[in-house]
């Protein structure tokens, strides 16, 4: 296997950094993780929602503890969640956290995990993850497919609309391997896409390809943020 500074910053994101990722970050390494669940279970008040409005965002939920739980998309679960592993420069791993403490504040705690990259030339990881626990206030446990896919159609945040996260996330895990699918978030996508959207002023559209914007300070990401 060929070392990957496995001592230094490694981040795993499993949501909007798939697609919207960190500043100063010099590789990004699809893989996956072992030992939690994906789900839309989380409220977002901050980025794809407001506090009088909360839209839905994924959150990784520990497999053992999901078990206990009545999900009804029981059947569709695999045992891994697929995403993407960034390596923060060194000299900026204190900006990026910084950065990031801002951007997942919103319930969301830190976690470490192993990551396995898609390349099974390159040794596992070792990853910084944000992951809303199941004591945060945001999350909402076990819900429907479709009051979430509502829920999602309808919500609208600072960050953008809902359902554009959820249509960037399902394009942006087709894109990481061939076994990167995930029968929730393309359940979901199939409902959503199956509602009429909410007439709004005219935003820019979603655009399938999703080219990866690199940036160079948290400025920059910021105002990408903005224009998401």
């Amino acid at each position: 296997m060929s070392p990957i500074h496995t001592q230094d910053f490694w981040l795993f994101g499993y949501g909007s950094l798939i697609w919207k990722p960190p500043p100063h970050f010099d590789q990004r390494i699809p893989g996956y993780i072992k030992g939690y669940v994906r789900r839309f279970w989380q409220a977002s008040e901050d980025h794809r929602g407001t506090p009088d409005a909360p839209g839905r965002v994924v959150t990784l939920i520990e497999r053992s503890f999901w078990e206990t739980l009545d999900d009804p998309q029981r059947h569709t679960e695999g045992d891994v969640v697929w995403g993407v592993a960034y390596h923060i420069i060194p000299s900026r791993v204190k900006e990026v956290q910084e950065y990031l403490d801002i951007r997942e504040i919103n319930g969301y705690s830190i976690q470490y995990t192993p990551f396995h990259p898609a390349d099974t030339l390159l040794a596992d990881l070792h990853c910084l993850v944000y992951i809303g626990m199941p004591d945060n206030p945001q999350f909402l446990g076990a819900l429907k497919p479709d009051e979430v896919a509502e829920t999602i159609n309808a919500s609208i945040g600072p960050s953008g609309e809902n359902r554009e996260y959820l249509l960037h996330l399902e394009q942006a895990l087709k894109e990481l391997s061939p076994d990167s699918h995930d029968e929730h978030i393309t359940d979901l996508a199939r409902r959503v896409r199956a509602l009429t959207p909410p007439l709004r002023i005219p935003r820019r559209p979603f655009a399938p390809d999703n080219t990866l914007r690199k940036v160079n300070s948290t400025e920059e990401q910021e105002e990408i943020e903005k224009e998401v």
